[in-house]
C-alpha cells in the first residue's frame, strides 16, 4: 500500500512514522508547500512534492491523509475525494465542505474517515463502560469535573502560537480542545441537551478569542458535567473526575493515572488500561501514541475489511454545532 500525507507538519510526519511502524512495505509520500519541509521529509525517506496535482501523477497513492490546518482541510478532501482516494483527515474544527465532501464520498463509494483520537484512548473507553454498567445496574445519574488546560506557547514551543492554526479565532486553542473531547464526553455520556457557559479572557496571549471557558453540559439520560477548559495553565493539565452514588473514578490525563474507588478499602485503585504504551518525549504526558496507532488501525480496517470507524462526519457536525452554541453564549 502506499499512502499520500498531505501536510508534513508535526501531525504529518507522526502519522508516517506510526504508518510505517504499523505495516511492512508501506509507502509514504507527501505534499507540502513548504520547501523546508519538503526537505525534511526527504531526510526521513518520504518523498514529497509541492502540490497534490503533481504528487497524485507521480506516485499514484492508494490512499490520503489530511494533516494540514484545519481551515484548509476541506477543499483539500474535495480534492482527494475527486481522484478517487480514501481519505483520512485530521481533526477540522470547522464544518466548510462537509455536506459537499460527505455527498461526494457516498457519490464515490469511497471512505471518508475523521479522526476523534481520544475515542481510541483505553482510559476513555474504561470510563464509557464503567458509566454504561452503573447506569444498568442503578439506574441513575453521574456527574463529572474535568479540566483541561496548557498555556498555548507551549503547544509548539519550536514555533509562535501565533504561526499556527490556534491564533486563528475559527481554529482557536480552546476550540480545538472542545473538538477533541467532546465527542469522548458525547459518546460516554450521551447527547449534551443544553448549556451554560461562563468565559473570560484572563492572559495577555494576543488573541481575538477567550482563554477560559467554564461550560456546565447536561447529558440526555440524566448525566451532568462541568468542563474547565484554558490555555493558560502553566502546567499541562487534563484533570477528570467522575462520581455517582457507588461509583468513583479519577482519571489525570496519562495511562499511569486511572483510578477508581474501592469503598471497602477506602483507597483508590489503579486501573490499567494498556499493557504497554508509547509516548512522544517532546510531547506532555497526556499524550500517548497507542491510541494514534490504534486510529490508524482502524483506518486500514475501514479500507481492507470494512470496519465501522469510530467516528463520522455526521457525528461531528453534532460536536461543532455544539461548540458553536458554547462560543456564542
Amino acid at each position: 500500500m502506499k499512502i499520500l500525507i498531505v501536510g508534513i507538519g508535526s501531525m504529518g510526519k507522526r502519522r508516517a512514522r506510526l504508518a510505517k511502524g504499523m505495516r511492512n512495505g508501506l509507502v509514504v509520500c507527501g505534499v507540502d508547500a513548504s520547501e523546508a519541509r519538503r526537505a525534511e521529509a526527504a531526510g526521513l525517506g518520504i518523498v514529497a512534492y509541492a502540490s497534490i496535482p503533481e504528487a497524485l501523477a507521480a506516485e499514484k497513492p492508494d490512499a490520503a491523509l489530511v494533516c494540514t490546518a484545519p481551515i484548509t482541510h476541506a477543499g483539500i478532501i474535495h480534492t482527494l475525494l475527486e481522484a478517487g482516494l480514501p481519505t483520512f483527515t485530521e481533526l477540522n474544527l470547522v464544518d466548510d465542505g462537509y455536506a459537499e465532501n460527505q455527498a461526494l464520498a457516498a457519490r464515490k463509494g469511497i471512505p471518508l474517515f475523521l479522526s476523534s483520537t481520544m475515542l481510541y484512548r483505553g482510559e476513555t473507553q474504561y470510563i464509557k463502560k464503567q458509566v454504561a454498567e452503573f447506569r444498568a445496574k442503578t439506574g441513575k445519574p453521574v456527574r463529572y469535573l474535568y479540566h483541561i488546560g496548557q498555556y498555548l506557547p507551549d503547544w509548539h514551543p519550536w514555533e509562535s502560537y501565533k504561526n499556527f492554526f490556534v491564533g486563528d479565532r475559527r481554529t482557536g486553542g480552546v476550540r480545538e480542545i472542545f473538538g477533541i473531547d467532546l465527542p469522548w464526553l458525547w459518546d460516554a455520556f450521551g447527547p449534551v441537551e443544553s448549556v451554560s457557559v461562563e468565559k473570560d479572557k484572563i492572559s495577555a496571549l494576543e488573541l481575538a478569542y477567550p482563554d477560559s471557558y467554564f461550560v456546565t453540559l447536561r447529558h440526555a439520560g440524566g448525566a451532568k458535567g462541568v468542563l474547565a477548559v484554558d490555555i493558560v495553565s502553566p502546567k499541562a493539565v487534563r484533570n477528570f473526575e467522575c462520581f455517582g452514588e457507588g461509583l468513583h473514578l479519577f482519571w489525570e490525563g496519562n495511562p499511569k493515572a486511572l483510578f477508581r474507588f474501592d469503598h471497602e478499602t477506602g483507597e483508590k485503585v489503579p486501573v490499567d488500561t494498556y499493557a504497554a504504551f508509547e509516548h512522544d518525549s517532546r510531547y506532555s504526558d497526556n499524550i500517548v501514541e497507542n491510541a494514534y496507532v490504534d486510529e490508524l488501525a482502524n483506518f486500514f480496517g475501514v479500507l481492507e475489511k470494512g470496519e465501522a470507524p469510530r467516528w463520522s462526519f455526521a457525528k461531528d457536525q453534532k460536536i461543532i454545532d455544539l461548540i458553536e452554541t458554547i462560543e456564542k453564549k
